[in-house]
């Protein structure tokens, strides 16, 4: 059977990857190695110096490739170093649309990194193409999407968007972190790049740190293999090993993921001192038939308010958890729980976080694959 007719489930463990030309081992070794023979100058096997190219990071971004139905892959030390490859396809003068309820780190990155070199970034809520239409101008080169966006769970659709990159022949690319390939394939829908921070979900254990670009176009992937390569930030030999583990277990994963997500999210939002509950399962939700037509599910993460409404009350839940871990990151089996004001979102000026709902009792959960029960229950005892 082809590679090509491989259902999802199978690619996860099969995408990409070949038995080890050596000796025949079925999971890639770890080629950890900086540099290669070569029998005469650029005479060699296809590989001279690990930053270029490594084996093992091969088969990762081979899988990379395989599980979001793209052509190239391309694997980076962080998420963030996967999108600042990105923008250095930018020149300066040239702009940028991206979504107001973007992840912090990536803000940060984008105001304080790459704005000073003359690329300019417009921030506008993405629920709505007219409203990205109107932020598009001659200067405008890259769209940027997060959907469901971090960690207000807004959806924003693909398609849409990806019609209006084409009508103005700007590039589209799309943050897949919280999604993952199971829940949506970003490329499908007209995306030109998919990014991931493969930290997340994809390595789905966090023990390692990696970011993840994919694409169909030769001509767009050659032009980020360079920069892959002129920059260095790629990941290492063993990163690459974990996250081509984790990938190989995402189906079961995340199914879980999901049904966990679910139940949390309908607890909460029968829960007398629960405010709000942000999940994209709910048809009340915006754009919930969006989110029906682009995903096969609605995922693990969930952000909540109490009544009240208070800093105070979200730092006392948060402190008070105790088999959700209050930390950073999202995506991995254990359940975490976050304060986006003070965490993941502090970076972002308190003004333009509050315009977006990022308000101070904000708490944002990733959902893990405990059991059930006993995830209610610590959240029952936490919020009373």
């Amino acid at each position: 059977m082809g590679e090509k007719t491989l259902k999802f489930n199978s690619k996860t463990i099969h995408g990409g990857q070949q038995p080890d030309a050596a000796y025949g081992a079925v999971m890639p070794p770890i080629y950890q190695t900086s540099t290669y023979a070569q029998t005469t100058p650029g005479g060699h096997k296809g590989y001279e110096y690990s930053r270029s190219a490594n084996p093992t990071r091969t088969a990762l971004e081979n899988s990379l490739a395989s599980i979001e139905n793209g052509t190239y892959g391309l694997a980076f030390a962080s998420g963030l170093a996967a999108m600042d490859a990105v923008i250095k396809l930018l020149n300066p003068g040239d702009e940028v649309v991206s979504t107001n309820d973007l992840y912090g780190g990536s803000y940060r990155l984008f105001k304080k990194v790459f704005e000073k070199f003359g690329i300019k970034f417009n921030f506008v809520g993405m629920q709505n193409a007219e409203t990205i239409e109107a932020a598009i101008n001659s200067n405008t080169k890259l769209i940027w999407v997060e959907t469901p966006t971090n960690p207000m769970m807004n959806i924003i659709d693909i398609k849409a968007v990806s019609q209006l990159a084409k009508k103005h022949g700007v590039l589209l690319a799309v943050d897949n972190t919280f999604a993952t390939p199971y829940l949506q394939t970003p490329l499908d829908l007209g995306a030109d790049i998919v990014m991931h921070s493969a930290t997340k979900y994809l390595g789905g254990h966090s023990d390692v740190v990696v970011g993840a670009l994919v694409v169909k176009d030769k001509k767009l992937a050659d032009e980020l293999y360079f920069i892959q390569n002129a920059s260095g930030a790629v990941c290492g030999p063993m990163d690459s090993f974990l996250v081509l583990r984790g990938i190989k277990t995402l189906h079961v994963r995340m199914q879980r993921h999901c049904e966990n997500g679910e139940a949390i999210a309908k607890f909460l939002a029968g829960h007398s001192k629960i405010e709000k509950v942000y999940w994209p399962g709910f048809e009340s939700h915006p754009n919930h038939e969006v989110a029906k037509s682009q995903m096969n599910g609605f995922g693990g993460m969930i952000s909540f308010v109490t009544k009240g409404s208070s800093y105070e009350d979200a730092i006392k839940i948060v402190e008070k958890l105790k088999v959700f871990t209050l930390a950073e990151s999202l995506g991995g089996v254990e359940s975490l729980a976050g304060h986006p004001a003070s965490m993941t979102h502090a970076s972002i000026p308190k003004e333009e976080r509050e315009k977006s709902g990022v308000v101070d009792a904000l708490i944002r959960l990733s959902v893990g694959i405990e059991d059930i029960d006993d995830l209610i229950a610590d959240l029952e005892q936490a919020i009373n």
